[in-house]
């Protein structure tokens, strides 16, 4: 009988603990690694801005290293990069470590979820834009997410768009007296465009569908887009200069046609709105962090387009940091008792007595701002 022949499947053995190196749990510093700034996060990969407005600055592609496996990397994030970071096409740098955030603007995808999602890091302030007519404004979204920016400690600006339609008056008093800013926005027919000339049906050129794409009339092509400007492009910009910020808002108000005339080299896609609907579609499909010139073209700060959501839930957000974002009522209700809600009828609450101790020149001032307070902790805690 022929002696049969051994292979690799027949081995039994295992290798020997005293012989085997044990893994290390040191894992090397990088101190050669540069820092780069996220500006885009696409499957997987990360465009990184490097050296900053410096001769050498240039793009790079990276992907995440595998101690960074269950950390999330997002738009505005700063982090330390080894590998080729030249940027040459064909080139892939890897990410080692995220620098320490300075804010997290968090979200979760209802009041129940107990996993948050970072949105974007490191922004100093949150625009909410939205529409006051088509689609009409959703007051309870503006409010989640005023709420999730004080969470944040981040500042506010409302942008309210296509003013042509509708009055700002109402939004403006219901915000502002929570200190949040308000720019009010308009789309003008352009006629000096060529696609200017065609008025289409309805409001002024207000044509195609009879919705409003991002703004009126407008739909995803060039000449529809160039028919329209938007005034006063320059009170947004005033309000941006010098800052981060990140801009939210839901399908259809407008807010990639208002990334567009900011950073006319954006090209963020825009849609329309759905007649019986009233919602817009998603046209921006990942965060992406965008340098915003100023009149004359020279870098002025960064905006950050988001895609367009429909929920904005705040199980993460703790509702004493709400609570300090109103510096005179945070000093009220140190007095108020032990568990004490702050809404409206909690028992023995001191914005209460507060209110009703105020001198009559200040008690319309009062009011508002302790039944603004309300209606975002209302919006934090599910009550409305």
């Amino acid at each position: 009988m022929a002696r049969r022949v051994r292979d690799e499947s027949d081995f039994r053995d295992r290798a020997s603990n005293k012989n085997s190196r044990p893994r290390t749990k040191q894992r090397p510093q990088h101190e050669d690694a540069e820092t780069g700034l996220v500006t885009g996060v696409d499957r997987g990969r990360y465009t990184l801005l490097l050296d900053e407005d410096r001769p050498t600055e240039r793009t790079i592609l990276a992907m995440k290293a595998r101690e960074l496996t269950r950390n999330r990397v997002v738009c505005g994030d700063h982090v330390d990069i080894v590998g080729d970071t030249t940027g040459e096409d064909g080139t892939l740098a890897r990410i080692v470590r995220i620098q320490e955030r300075t804010s997290t603007l968090r979200r979760t995808a209802d009041d129940t979820d107990p996993y948050e999602r970072i949105i974007v890091a490191n922004a100093d302030q949150l625009v909410i834009v939205t529409a006051l007519a088509q689609p009409e404004p959703r007051t309870r979204m503006i409010d989640r997410c005023v709420v999730a920016a004080y969470d944040a400690g981040m500042d506010v600006l409302l942008c309210l768009t296509k003013a042509d339609l509708a009055d700002a008056t109402p939004l403006r008093e219901l915000y502002e007296p929570i200190g949040v800013k308000v720019v009010v926005t308009r789309r003008v027919h352009d006629e000096d465009s060529p696609a200017g000339t065609d008025d289409g049906a309805g409001h002024g050129g207000h044509g195609g569908h009879g919705g409003h794409g991002d703004e009126p009339g407008h739909n995803s092509s060039d000449a529809a887009e160039d028919a329209w400007r938007i005034e006063p492009l320059e009170a947004v910009r005033a309000e941006l200069e010098g800052r981060t910020s990140v801009l939210v808002g839901h399908s259809g108000v407008g807010k990639s046609t208002l990334v567009n005339a900011l950073v006319p080299d954006a090209y963020r896609a825009t849609g329309v709105v759905n007649d019986v609907t009233g919602r817009g579609r998603h046209t921006s499909t990942s965060a992406v962090a965008l340098r915003l010139p100023d009149a004359d073209g020279n870098p002025a700060g960064w905006v950050i387009d988001t895609p367009g959501v429909r929920s904005f839930g705040l199980a993460h957000v703790d509702v004493e940091n709400l609570l300090k974002a109103f510096d005179d009522l945070d000093v009220v209700a140190e007095d108020c008792p032990r568990g004490c809600t702050h809404l409206d009828g909690a028992p023995d609450c001191a914005l209460d007595d507060w209110l009703e101790a105020s001198p009559e020149d200040e008690k319309a001032a009062r009011t508002a701002r302790v039944e603004s307070f309300r209606r975002l902790l209302a919006a934090r805690t599910g009550t409305v």
